[in-house]
């Protein structure tokens, strides 16, 4: 479109909402295999995630591999595999890494064959740990090199003491995440990074972090699934968006978990994401591009957005009388093809509008209160 720009690194807006990759094409046909999260994207708690199973069983017959990444350290990959699989996601564990796994390839990397390492977690992370040729231990009274902490409900006192013990003895302190909750079907619980916090405060020490969003968990799951033109698929945009920011891999944020359309919309740079969807189905249908004109107005599909000069977030329909001369139901792609709207496309270019206001020093102050459909709870941070 003459006049108008796509965001790039050096414009501070990436990753940012640029042209399809190929065509139209959707994801499941440009990737060979979605990294996809667990908590919040595929299942809530003891709840499956609607949509969700579908919409993975048809990337698949799309020619995508699914791969399962997670934060949470607490089961084995078998547990996790079983657990998909009551959730009409039939995984293999080969299929599935955790950060417990990416965690005890770390301190083996660091530590002699048969080191102590004293477990604070699950059985998840006492298996990787000895998976790797470590010996796992539960006391500091057992001199380990190491202390490893994931996420474990079941958490005592008592064991978080001897974490303590141990890190303030000058053990390698490593943390399989620092997610500070977790999505649960009654809401977010407090997740490994506030355990963490106890015993950073106990300690005045630093663990080393290697679950998302750091690139030694990308790395891990790049290594272990095989593939060569992966997407990032999650529910959080302070693990798995940040992630594919920090390793250049692109992202599929789903409104199934944490994020909340609020929360995007005041995204800095390391969380806005390449492509957005309502669930997984994303996975399946185009994703059109958000283009940012340089008087700073967005566009997507039939809608414009821009901030004015009272900083006032507001739209224009360019379907419903526009001077633009496309009509509703989408933007076209590189081939020329137009993209259906999902209802997305106004929080499309509300984003992309909002976050070239909050880069150029002059962010929204508030919303237009005739906002489009998808839009209706958008708000600015106080």
């Amino acid at each position: 479109m003459a006049g108008e720009r796509t965001p790039t690194r050096g414009q501070g807006i990436d990753p940012a909402y640029g042209p399809p990759l190929s065509g139209t094409a959707a994801p499941a046909e440009r990737f060979d295999v979605a990294l996809l999260d667990l908590d919040g994207v595929i299942y809530r708690g003891d709840g499956a995630v609607p949509h969700a199973a579908e919409a993975i069983a048809a990337a698949g017959q799309r020619g995508m591999r699914s791969a399962y990444v997670t934060n949470n350290a607490l089961r084995t990959p078998e547990a996790v595999a079983a657990r998909l699989t009551a959730f009409g996601v039939p995984a293999r564990p080969d299929e599935v890494i955790t950060s417990a796994q990416a965690a005890a390839h770390v301190l083996a990397e660091r530590l002699p064959a048969g080191a102590a390492v004293l477990v604070v977690g699950g059985e998840g992370l006492r298996a990787a740990v000895a998976a790797e040729g470590l010996t796992p231990v539960t006391s500091a009274g057992d001199k380990p090199l190491a202390v490893v902490q994931g996420f474990d409900p079941e958490l005592t006192y008592q064991r978080l003491s001897e974490a303590a013990l141990a890190v303030r003895a000058g053990a390698l302190w490593v943390a399989s995440n620092a997610d500070l909750t977790v999505p649960t079907e009654r809401g977010l619980a407090p997740g490994n990074g506030a355990l963490v916090a106890m015993v950073r405060a106990a300690t005045g020490a630093e663990p080393l972090v290697t679950g998302k969003p750091e690139p030694v968990m990308h790395a891990e799951s790049v290594r272990r699934s095989g593939a060569r033109r992966p997407v990032i698929v999650g529910d959080r945009l302070d693990t798995d968006i940040e992630a594919g920011a920090r390793t250049g891999t692109p992202t599929l944020l789903v409104l199934t978990g944490v994020a909340t359309p609020a929360e995007l919309l005041a995204a800095g740079p390391p969380h806005r994401p390449t492509m957005l969807a309502d669930d997984l189905r994303g996975l399946l249908r185009p994703h059109p591009p958000a283009r940012l004109a340089p008087d700073g107005r967005a566009r997507c599909g039939a809608w414009e957005c821009q901030v004015d000069d009272a900083g006032t977030l507001r739209w224009h329909e360019r379907g419903a009388g526009g001077t633009h001369g496309e009509t509703e139901g989408g933007d076209e792609g590189a081939g020329g093809d137009r993209v259906p709207d999902d209802g997305l496309d106004a929080l499309r270019a509300a984003c992309l509008a909002a976050w070239a206001a909050f880069d150029a020093g002059r962010p929204p102050r508030r919303v237009a209160s005739d906002r489009p459909r998808g839009c209706a709870d958008l708000a600015v941070p106080a």
